[in-house]
């Protein structure tokens, strides 16, 4: 979208052309000749509204857009309108499903000894015992399970209501479950009950965030170098995961409650700073979309006057002549209707199994690198969780360099698939390798989260929003939270699979557990291939 202030772009010095700001009333138009409107003889018949034109002009109420004489390169909102607290709260909303994953080593029964470390060993009931890593993936299994399910509904009310005060009312909601979890330390809570049930309905509020914050974006930036804007913005998934894996490792040495009780304090904070200061759209601080259809005007054109240039001038004024539906009178998109979308389905489940192996190694990492030898020696629980962040600035790296390269070749698909590709020997030598020295351990988790979290990042982000503004919908910006909503959700099932099949299968050996990951990295691949040959059939 492109807004400009330059007021020599009105068309005021041209007044027999036709053109009107976008959003202004096509009345001016109005003294068109028949023949002109159904379109008659193209040169003899033309009747340009130049009769009293200054004075209809004048008697127009403005709105704060103007119409441009040639589109610019790029389209993005101003840099000073751009929201910050935006940006605030999604750097800070990744950290809660950072705590359970740091927290699950000392909920957790040791598994090794750890030199130097005070722990006697045992666990916190229910999640001591032999079956305690498959409590803890049940736990996993029934947030991202009701995150996933939610998501859905989110998206769906998210296209409709005010989305600053829906997220903000989903991150409030989602700080006072992350405390509730963290204060069943302080009330000597064993009961899995109620840990599950906290699980649940933290799901269910932090699903509001991904679909409205996706939609928020997509208000502000145009389709212009959309994947390497996107891809900077999606690095707050991971430096939210860094600053939740720092912040709970740190308290962790406290008790585990602690874990949840800062996170929670903090995102309920920035919570109500989002409700203050949040901008959702150019459109509240009365900015206008440029008309969609353009006229490019020249010298040479005008004094020409050929054919083609007339034809080009007749095309606008009956584009102005016909009733445009306001945006935000129109209906947001059908669920059903969404999913027809082309390229929706495919995508989805693509993410469906990337999303799979990102989860695995978002809640079940820290636990890993606690409970494998690195160079001989094993990692206290406040070490394995610093260490984990490595994965996450690997992420940060992959994300931005995924929406370069795909605004590059403009192809989201087959660059996706280059990092799905390079993902799997990189999981396979992180493995076999990692536990030889630190420096290799930290070299390969750089890379794995490099190549993991790169079609990750596209996918839900710049893919969603391309795939909710095609021209099938007639670009309708409200069907971006349903769109990413659809594509997310579909995710974050695999998500939920990742974290309970890692629990139970972790029991048996993590070789199988990293079998898994490289089987679900092949079938997104398998998703992503149709398209990818269809995006270089076209170049």
């Amino acid at each position: 979208m492109v807004y400009e202030s330059n007021p020599a772009l009105r068309p005021l010095a041209f007044p027999c052309i036709g053109i009107v700001p976008a959003g202004s009333s096509p009345t001016l138009t109005s003294s068109l000749s028949p023949a002109t409107a159904t379109g008659g003889d193209r040169l003899g018949s033309y009747s340009p509204p130049c009769r009293n034109h200054r004075d209809q002009v004048a008697a127009q109420r403005w709105k704060p857009s103007r119409s441009r004489l040639r589109p610019p390169r790029e389209a993005i909102s101003p840099p000073d309108l751009r929201p910050p607290a935006h940006f605030l709260r999604v750097r800070l909303f990744p950290c809660l499903p950072q705590a359970p994953s740091i927290v699950k080593s000392a909920l957790g029964s040791e598994i090794s000894p750890v030199e130097g470390s005070n722990s006697t060993g045992h666990g916190w009931p229910p999640f001591d015992g032999p079956r305690g890593t498959h409590r803890l993936g049940e736990l996993d299994l029934a947030f991202l399970a009701s995150y996933s399910i939610g998501m859905y509904f989110a998206g769906h009310v998210g296209d409709r209501i005010d989305l600053r005060r829906f997220l903000s009312f989903g991150m409030v909601a989602s700080g006072i479950t992350t405390i509730a979890f963290g204060m069943g330390y302080w009330w000597k809570i064993h009961r899995f009950g109620f840990f599950l049930a906290v699980q649940v309905v933290s799901g269910v509020f932090q699903s509001i965030g991904w679909p409205c914050v996706v939609a928020v974006v997509g208000n502000w930036f145009g389709k212009s170098k959309r994947g390497l804007i996107m891809g900077i913005w999606n690095s707050h998934t991971s430096v939210g995961n860094i600053v939740g894996s720092v912040t709970a490792s740190a308290v962790l040495e406290y008790g585990w409650g602690w874990s949840f009780l800062l996170p929670g304090c903090l995102i309920v904070v920035v919570g109500f700073l989002v409700l203050a200061f949040l901008v959702v759209s150019p459109k509240d601080l009365g900015y206008e979309p440029a008309a969609p259809m353009e006229v490019e005007m020249s010298g040479s054109s005008v004094i020409n006057g050929s054919a083609e240039n007339m034809e080009g001038v007749q095309l606008e004024e009956a584009s102005l002549l016909t009733p445009r539906q306001d945006p935000d009178s129109a209906s947001a998109i059908g669920f059903l209707e969404a999913w027809r979308l082309p390229g929706v389905a495919p995508y989805a489940f693509a993410l469906f199994f990337s999303k799979l192996v990102a989860y695995t190694f978002l809640y079940w990492l820290p636990f890993y690198i606690r409970n494998t030898a690195v160079a001989g020696r094993h990692l206290s629980n406040k070490t394995a969780g610093i260490l984990s962040t490595i994965f996450d600035i690997g992420g940060v790296f992959g994300g931005i360099s995924a929406g370069y390269i795909s605004d590059k070749m403009g192809a989201h698909a087959v660059t996706s698939l280059i990092f799905l590709f390079l993902s799997i020997p990189t999981l396979i030598f992180y493995r076999v390798f990692g536990s030889v020295s630190g420096l290799l351990n930290i070299t390969l988790m750089f890379l794995s989260g490099f190549f993991v979290n790169g079609p990750y990042s596209l996918i839900t982000t710049a893919v969603a929003t391309d795939l909710a503004t095609q021209d099938l919908i007639k670009g309708d910006s409200r069907a971006l939270a349903t769109v990413t909503a659809i594509i997310d959700g579909t995710g974050s099932v695999g998500a939920a699979l990742g974290p309970l099949l890692t629990g139970y299968i972790s029991s048996r050996g993590w070789n199988s557990v990293f079998v898994m990951l490289i089987l679900a990295t092949s079938l997104a691949s398998m998703f992503l291939i149709h398209i990818a040959k269809a995006e270089i059939a076209r170049k």
